[in-house]
């Protein structure tokens, strides 16, 4: 049954992208608001390609990327990303039409844009895996975090998205007279309903639990590691103590960049969700899906500094490759992103 509305998911609306839609989805000109955003979305794909790709060569230049793997990770799934971000939207301005199996594959694929989200959603889930090695090195550092639970974690950031991702994508899209509908058939209101509450909990409301126990508990232990180095340094601040505020002091811009930014950027696509659940209106992707979808893209291009550009060694090699900008040379590795 195809819904009496543009329908979406998390992901996006029902996308019918063919130059004349067809049944009841909302038809776009090839130059209104959606050629526009598309133009703009396949900016932010390059942009965010070159920069993924920039900091996975600093990570590897200067030899971080066996120390980091998760971090670089975390760059190889924005940078999956921003690649199929680029690969979709070149293809809905070239307007291919959807005939056969063909069709069929490019609607699932592409112009539903799950390969986008495979990687966005990864993306997200490393995110947490990140955060809890940092916790148990802090706080446990007693339990040593092994080879095979970074593996692990990685493998989980993959293969869950794309399970994910890809079973809602071909579960509830269809290819009609030549327009895909994706994330538009539905059997009836309540699995619309199950599927946003799995989505909302799991990739979002979770993360930022995890984001705020986590670095929570790692301040609090910064703090009681300081306090004790203090004791020790009654005839002025020490070389330890010194070096135990500087790694408060990260922590803290860690935790605010990493919550702060994820949080706010992924907040409008959430909400936009629920909305066209709560009141499918087919006029709310005018008004709103193009604000929430943006944010979500931009949050891939920017994520990668968030953590590369905290290691100085990286820093070091993305300067070297400015023309005529000098750099300081034998900085040491920022302890606070260990």
């Amino acid at each position: 049954m195809i819904e009496e509305t543009t329908a979406t998911s998390h992901l996006s609306v029902a996308i019918t992208t063919q130059g004349t839609t067809s049944g009841n989805a909302m038809a776009s000109s090839p130059r209104g608001v959606e050629f526009y955003f598309s133009c703009l979305v396949l900016v932010i794909g390059v942009v965010g390609t070159v920069s993924n790709a920039l900091i996975i060569y600093a990570l590897v230049a200067s030899k971080q990327h066996k120390k980091h793997v998760l971090i670089v990770n975390q760059n190889v799934l924005d940078l999956f990303s921003c690649i199929m971000m680029v690969i979709t939207y070149l293809v809905k301005l070239c307007n291919v039409p959807l005939i056969g199996s063909t069709g069929y594959w490019l609607c699932m694929l592409l112009y539903s844009e799950s390969l986008i989200w495979c990687g966005t959603v990864g993306s997200s889930v490393n995110l947490a895996s990140i955060t809890v090695d940092r916790y148990l090195k802090v706080v446990w550092m007693n339990i040593r975090v092994r080879n095979w639970m970074i593996y692990s974690a990685i493998a989980l950031s993959w293969i869950s998205s794309f399970v994910y991702n890809e079973t809602f994508v071909f579960s509830t899209s269809e290819v009609i007279d030549g327009a895909c509908y994706a994330y538009a058939i539905w059997d009836n209101e309540t699995d619309k309903i199950i599927e946003f509450v799995y989505y909302c909990t799991s990739y979002y409301v979770i993360i930022i639990m995890i984001f705020i126990f986590c670095y929570w508990r790692i301040l609090v232990v910064i703090r009681r590691q300081a306090s004790v180095m203090a004791g020790y340094s009654a005839a002025g601040p020490s070389t330890a103590q010194t070096h135990s505020s500087q790694i408060q002091t990260n922590v803290i811009k860690t935790m605010i960049f990493v919550s702060a930014f994820f949080t706010v950027l992924w907040f409008p696509i959430t909400a936009y969700s629920l909305m066209l659940r709560l009141n499918p209106d087919p006029t709310l992707y005018d008004r709103s899906y193009y604000l929430s979808a943006f944010s979500a893209y931009l949050y891939t291009c920017t994520n990668p500094f968030i953590y590369a550009t905290k290691f100085h060694p990286v820093k070091q090699v993305l300067l070297r490759l400015i023309p005529c900008k000098k750099h300081p040379e034998g900085v040491t590795e920022n302890i606070a992103i260990r």
